[in-house]
């Protein structure tokens, strides 16, 4: 059977990937006040995936940016499953193309099982994003949220 991902999530990403994940959110949000999530867990709980990063965004406390500009990469491993979702500040300066943009080129990856670096790619373009719309303020930017992978059931 052709699978995107691997059975486990806890498989879906070594130590080292782990660690080049969180490079690349925390690179991104060097240059924006925006920030950036990574959601990972098994199944996901709704038929759509991005119902499901709406329910975390919330969840993770992500709607309490100042500027509305947090984005959730989710990952449902066993579902096989991927969504991103962005904060009203963002999604207006971006729109939906950009979010289903982003879902193909982690899915891309993925079908490599180049999973890392999909999850990389797609934080980095986030974070270009954040950047232009959002760009860094050293008197007034502080990191509003941690920057690690969030791993669910």
């Amino acid at each position: 059977m052709f699978s995107l991902f691997p059975r486990t999530s806890n498989r879906f990403l070594t130590a080292d990937e782990q660690e080049q994940v969180v490079a690349a959110v925390r690179e991104a949000e060097q240059r924006t006040s925006g920030e950036v999530r990574v959601y990972i867990e098994s199944k996901c709980s709704y038929v759509d995936p991005l119902r499901r990063a709406v329910e975390l965004f919330h969840g993770l406390q992500m709607e309490r940016t100042k500027e509305k500009n947090g984005v959730l990469v989710y990952v449902a491993v066993k579902d096989r499953q991927v969504a991103v979702f962005g904060d009203s500040g963002i999604h207006e300066r971006v729109g939906e193309a950009f979010w289903q943009g982003e879902v193909q080129k982690m899915l891309q990856h993925f079908r490599n099982k180049d999973y890392a670096s999909g999850l990389a790619a797609v934080v980095k373009d986030i974070g270009e994003v954040l950047h232009q719309h959002f760009p860094y303020d050293g008197a007034t930017d502080k990191n509003e949220l941690p920057d690690d992978i969030v791993f669910g059931a």
